[in-house]
């Protein structure tokens, strides 16, 4: 078995993608907290298709989908600390965006069901995350000894 190629820091090229990639979500959910950066923030609801927030005024957003995009990124940085948990991180979470991607897709975003809430926007986006993070989890993948499991 090969061991996973580690940095100077002593993390893999997997490790410090997921960094980077929890990095973001953490940034994002705060930027979308952010009036002006946030458009129409006076709109922000907790949840539901209601909400006229418009993170860059591009994404719909809600308080809700702020904190799982928090939540999102804290996970990320802490599944990071081991190589098997970096991989788990890209590979599931890009799952899971693919998952809401195909949510998005087939509810209707001005019903009840759209309660992150999503736009066509958000749903593109999550088809992008989805296969970018399944691609790099595969990508850097490495055999690695049991210690790297953990």
């Amino acid at each position: 078995m090969s061991t996973p190629s580690r940095t100077e820091a002593g993390r893999t090229a997997l490790q410090k993608t997921a960094i980077v990639v929890g990095a973001v979500f953490l940034l994002v959910g705060i930027l979308g907290f952010i009036p002006g950066i946030t458009t129409n923030y006076d709109q922000l609801t907790f949840a539901g298709h209601h909400s006229e927030s418009m993170l860059m005024g591009i994404f719909q957003v809600s308080v809700l989908h702020n904190i799982v995009h928090l939540l999102f990124g804290v996970a990320g940085l802490a599944l990071a600390k081991s190589h098997a948990g970096a991989y788990n991180f890209l590979l599931w979470g890009g799952v899971i965006y693919l998952v809401l991607w195909l949510y998005g897709l087939f509810i209707d975003l001005d019903s009840a069901a759209n309660f992150v809430p999503v736009n066509s926007a958000d749903n593109w986006l999550h088809f992008v995350l989805g296969v970018g993070m399944i691609g790099l989890a595969l990508l850097l993948r490495r055999r690695g000894d049991p210690a790297d499991r953990r």
